[in-house]
């Protein structure tokens, strides 16, 4: 539950509730570039005004006695913004008083159903993969008085040209800060690693957003703890065993750090934060959004405390047992080699996790999602292992220190490993995508 707040000085550092507000009524509109959105018999009402239809979505009613935050208006653009990253970002500025015009392919689904009713919201409907002809004279309306934007572009379509004609827009309206989701080309460190080609494409855009002279700051994001299922999809598959137990089966070394994120709790609370310093502050810098360094091992000890019972890791190749998005096959591969056979750091050179730490500590942890978010994620797919009547004896089969990173190039490419468990209670909680089937390709 949100909670109103009265002090404006502190950075966000505190619960998340700490930083909502709620403004009395918001107003959701669609662009005039695209058929109407609603009927002419909208259950919230509707008015025509200025370039395109309006609807109110809500809000709640003015509360005695409560200040509400008082923040600079702004208006801040988003694309794709069903996505966790973007979803999460647009709750947190709608919370606290910000205007959001927020791009999405389509209004159908729960997440651009929920951020439609949200205070302060606009939706604008449109396909990024449309006709440039089309796609320019859209981003121009979508850019229109807005001072900042934040923008992750996805694999779907040309995302250079997505990329580079979003930046192009930006320049045009003249936006003061321009915050991209990017990603390292790890060929640009090393000669012999091998560029990851959902990354590289995003380290293409970064450059030509940083030639284009906008003022930006360039996010890099960890592996998204909701990757985690355990559906038959790739490389983050927490297989389920007949003992009631998981199985995690990479190609990350055993004892090689990863960044890990929640990208549907934390990307928010960050980017306000980033946004608020300002682009002085950051002076075109890339900024990791990853909250904790955890070896495969360490991230499957924290598991297995999360969900009660025993999470063992498998160093071993990616296995795929389902058809995959066009172009996601060729980039698991290189990950496999450049991340996994020759071992490059996840994000090349670039340190973390305090700096993500610094903008936000009310991050929410891998156990802590593996306790709170990923028994209800799975129950949304179907799967009821969480109610059943298993239970799972203390035991420590490995005797790995689980907050110790230690280089250990001797462990075998098929190594089984064991980690440590401690027993954990599982706490329901609410997610917002719950509901959600399809399987989010996330940072990797």
């Amino acid at each position: 539950m949100f909670t109103r707040s009265t002090s404006v000085a502190k950075p966000l550092t505190g619960p998340l509730e700490l930083l909502q507000t709620f403004p009395p009524a918001a107003t959701c509109s669609k662009s005039p570039l695209f058929a109407p959105l609603f009927s002419s018999k909208e259950k919230n009402g509707s008015s025509k005004s200025g370039h395109g239809r309006h609807i109110t979505c809500g809000g709640l009613p003015d509360t005695p006695g409560i200040m509400p935050l008082m923040m600079p208006t702004k208006t801040v653009v988003t694309i794709n913004s069903t996505g966790r990253q973007t979803a999460s970002f647009v709750r947190v500025a709608s919370a606290v008083g910000w205007r959001v015009r927020a791009q999405v392919r389509t209004c159908d689904g729960l997440v651009a159903e929920e951020l439609a009713a949200l205070p302060n919201v606009e939706i604008v409907e449109g396909d990024l993969c449309q006709p440039k002809a089309d796609l320019i004279p859209f981003l121009n309306h979508l850019f229109e008085g807005a001072k900042l934007a934040f923008i992750n572009t996805t694999h779907w379509g040309d995302e250079v040209a997505i990329g580079k004609a979003c930046a192009d827009a930006a320049k045009r309206a003249g936006v003061t800060h321009y915050i991209y989701s990017s990603m390292p080309d790890h060929s640009v460190y090393n000669p012999d690693w091998r560029p990851l080609p959902l990354w590289s494409q995003k380290f293409t855009i970064e450059n030509y957003v940083r030639q284009l002279g906008i003022p930006a700051t360039f996010t890099y994001t960890g592996i998204y703890n909701n990757n985690f299922t355990s559906l038959p999809y790739p490389l983050f598959r927490m297989e389920l065993q007949e003992d009631g137990s998981f199985v995690w089966q990479a190609p990350f070394h055993p004892h090689d750090p990863l960044p890990w994120l929640d990208a549907e709790h934390d990307v928010g609370p960050a980017l306000l934060q980033i946004f608020k310093m300002g682009p002085n502050a950051w002076k075109g810098q890339r900024v990791t959004l990853a909250f904790e360094r955890l070896s495969p091992i360490q991230a499957c000890v924290k598991f297995s405390r999360g969900v009660g019972r025993p999470v063992k890791y498998i160093h071993g190749p990616i296995d795929i047992e389902v058809s995959i998005p066009s172009g996601y096959r060729e980039h698991l591969e290189s990950l496999q080699e450049t991340l996994g056979e020759k071992r490059a750091p996840y994000f090349g050179p670039l340190e973390y996790p305090q700096e993500a730490r610094s903008l936000w500590e009310g991050y929410r942890s891998l156990e802590e999602y593996a306790r709170e978010v990923f028994p209800d994620e799975e129950a949304a797919n179907g799967l009821t292992w969480m109610d059943d009547d298993k239970e799972f004896p203390e035991y420590a089969e490995s005797n790995e220190d689980p907050d110790e990173d230690r280089d250990e190039s001797s462990v075998s490419s098929t190594t089984n490993i064991t980690p440590s468990w401690t027993p954990g209670m599982r706490t329901p909680f609410n997610h917002p995508e719950a509901d959600a089937h399809n399987f989010f390709v996330g940072s990797c």
